[in-house]
């Protein structure tokens, strides 16, 4: 089945292996993409569907170093560039809207940009600047409601100059510890208006996002990524985990959205995603359904052939392996990860790793 057409009324996919967002901190100059972000997704073209490395849509988001924006009309032009590579060889490519939220260094934003989360407390731990080599997250000022509707209107404005820049949609980051998740898990959120204090409470912002996104682009053309029992940037499970995620899906199940895409981080340490949980997720939501995490050509085969996802993630594997979807096809070797170039500025671990001789 992995190798199988994937065709629904808003989406027509080639197979069903979708290659996972990853960061590669490779947008230089100002946060725009640029011809080598084009060459290096242009590369992977094969898969299904290919979803960006997180982007952010706003200043006050681009917590890491080189990371791409979609906020301005210059990142619109760099990621139309990726966007025309990857459709003139067939694929299909959603952007990746990330707002990191607490996840920040000063030193990463530009001028003019602040940190902000939920609350004002710092991230645990340290993380990369260019500038000043690592330093511990920067404490964040924490947003009012006003903040709050503005971000909406940030990533809404997004995801119009994505349809704009030639992407067939968006995905909504609501995992790994960034802004989405700082507000859903109430080991970060601890607020007690209207944002936080219940479940209700914690999963208002990301409908929200959510459906001021959607109401831009079309419900259709909306994904949103989760990750229940991450433990990424300060989160980890809470006594509501369940019934506030089974909450949420079908929330967002009631907007149509076009997919779920859940990730199980179990294969990197984390606690796994329970089996029955992961069937409830996806019994309560009613359009695609995606599964991330660990897998292999075999597993994603035999996840698809039970029922458990329409679609299967793979990320390290698509980063070092341009051809992935015909190498599991051929049964091909893959070829070694280069971990030391995963976020190094240039094509080295980027764009040269070899495809199979014809």
């Amino acid at each position: 089945m992995l190798f199988e057409p994937l065709v629904t009324a808003s989406l027509q996919l080639a197979n069903r292996a979708v290659m996972a967002p990853m960061t590669r901190s490779r947008a230089v100059d100002a946060n725009t993409p640029n011809a080598l972000m084009a060459e290096y997704y242009g590369q992977r073209a094969s898969a299904g569907l290919i979803i960006t490395e997180g982007t952010s849509p706003s200043p006050n988001g681009l917590g890491y170093a080189r990371i791409p924006g979609l906020f301005n009309e210059a990142q619109v032009r760099g990621w139309k560039a990726v966007t025309d590579a990857v459709h003139a060889r067939g694929g299909k490519i959603f952007v990746q809207l990330m707002h990191t939220g607490r996840v920040t260094h000063r030193a990463n934003l530009p001028a003019g940009a602040e940190v902000l989360g939920p609350m004002a407390d710092a991230c645990p731990g340290e993380m990369y600047t260019d500038a000043q080599g690592m330093q511990p997250h920067s404490t964040p000022r924490a947003m009012t409601a006003t903040d709050i509707a503005h971000a909406v209107d940030e990533y809404a404005n997004s995801a119009r100059l994505a349809i704009e820049a030639g992407f067939d949609g968006v995905e909504l980051h609501a995992a790994n510890g960034y802004l989405i998740e700082q507000f859903l898990n109430s080991q970060v959120n601890q607020r007690t208006d209207g944002y936080g204090g219940s479940i209700e409470g914690r999963n208002r912002f990301a409908l929200e996002v959510a459906h001021a996104t959607a109401a831009v682009i079309g419900a259709h053309r909306v994904g949103i990524r989760l990750s229940p029992y991450g433990v990424f940037n300060g989160t980890g499970a809470f006594p509501d985990v369940e019934a506030q995620y089974l909450a949420l899906t079908q929330e967002l199940s009631k907007l149509d959205l076009l997919y779920v895409h859940l990730l199980d981080h179990s294969a990197m340490g984390a606690p796994s995603v329970p089996a029955e949980f992961k069937a409830r997720l996806r019994a309560a939501f009613h359009g695609l359904f995606i599964l991330a995490g660990g897998f292999d050509r075999a597993g994603a085969e035999a996840a698809l052939k039970a029922g458990q996802a329409d679609l299967i993630a793979f990320a390290r594997a698509f980063l070092a392996n341009p051809d992935l979807v015909e190498r599991m096809h051929a049964d091909a070797a893959l070829n070694d990860i280069n971990m030391a170039t995963f976020y190094t500025p240039g094509p080295t671990g980027y764009t040269d790793y070899p495809a199979l001789v014809a």
